[in-house]
């Protein structure tokens, strides 16, 4: 059976974006169709300045809403990156057969230690090399395949780069694997900025919707949406990106297409408020069921706890196999 990886930061609280671009695919394809693993990768968000307490309350916020969404234990292995050493262990192996060069072409550091200096701070060693913790995060399963975004294809591409180039210094240890893009909604934009993703850390939060925002709060924040010039209601992503993000939005809740949608609308007002309707219909089973989580923290307790064991028996094999390729010593 096809094995498939994929996880989700806690650097902010989960939005539509995050729901309809990766969270739902994993629901409603990937945990059936293969052996399927998700991570909340945690040691991904200390790349940054960050507030511990923080960190700790949206990587349980963002399990629980994993599970609300629909992945289902019995089905698929939900786990916290973590609590599972195995992705430490590997990533230095693979620290070890990168570049510095390659580090540095990656696009997200580009743009993220941009931001870091523009801000006055420091950039963190590990936002250089996060890439290859996530390098490791995959290999270390033998994934075959890995639903990500657009914006994550560019790592996924150092991954099988790392596992082709470990492979042929040291012997077959890797599944290389390949990136699976969603061909719907991969890429929700800001409801305020419809030419910038619709991305959980964000500093502005007027054109982000969260998973847990309240109804009337997420209706507003639609209903406020930028639109474009004129008034006529037509799918076109470079000359009305605002009106383009909203008929996806809908699109993507209603099951329709977004050209087709455009020609059922005479004005943006009646477009947004369909769209509106429509995510908080979608949201609201995950919001009901992310409430009934909350009160049982010790079955998400056991949930991410028998994750971790079943992780770790998955891992533990590939990574001891890359330790003894690379030429250490095994403990005695």
């Amino acid at each position: 059976m096809t094995r498939i990886f994929s996880g989700i930061k806690p650097t902010g609280h989960l939005t539509l974006g995050n729901y309809l671009g990766a969270v739902r695919q994993w629901v409603e394809v990937d945990q059936h169709k293969a052996d399927a693993l998700f991570c909340v990768v945690d040691l991904h968000a200390l790349t940054v300045d960050h507030d511990p307490a923080r960190v700790r309350r949206l990587s349980r916020q963002a399990a629980t809403l994993l599970l609300a969404a629909g992945l289902e234990p019995a089905r698929c292995t939900v786990f916290v990156q973590s609590h599972v050493d195995e992705h430490t262990r590997l990533s230095y192996l693979l620290e070890c057969t990168a570049s510095d060069g390659e580090m540095r072409r990656m696009i997200q550091y580009k743009e993220k230690s941009a931001r870091e200096r523009a801000a006055g701070g420091g950039v963190r060693l590990s936002l250089l090399t996060y890439p290859v913790l996530m390098a490791a995060d995959i290999l270390a399963y033998s994934a075959d395949e890995v639903p990500v975004g657009d914006d994550q294809a560019q790592h996924v591409e150092l991954t099988r780069d790392l596992a082709v180039r470990f492979n042929q210094r040291y012997g077959h240890t890797f599944t290389v694997p390949k990136a699976v893009v969603p061909s719907v909604a991969a890429r929700i934009m800001d409801l305020q900025d419809p030419t910038s993703k619709m991305g959980k850390s964000h500093a502005e939060t007027a054109g982000i919707v969260y998973l847990l925002d309240e109804p009337d709060v997420a209706r507003k924040k639609i209903m406020r949406a930028v639109t474009d010039s004129g008034s006529e209601v037509v799918y076109d992503r470079e000359a009305q990106p605002g009106v383009a993000n909203l008929l996806e939005i809908l699109a993507s809740c209603t099951g329709g297409t977004p050209a087709e949608l455009a020609g059922t609308y005479a004005s943006y007002g009646a477009l947004k408020r369909d769209t509106a309707e429509a995510v908080l219909e979608l949201l609201r089973p995950v919001r009901e069921r992310h409430a009934e989580l909350c009160a049982d923290p010790g079955y998400v307790d056991a949930v991410l706890r028998e994750g971790a064991v079943r992780a770790r028996e998955l891992a533990r094999p590939t990574v001891d196999a890359a330790y003894a390729a690379i030429g250490l010593l095994p403990p005695a």
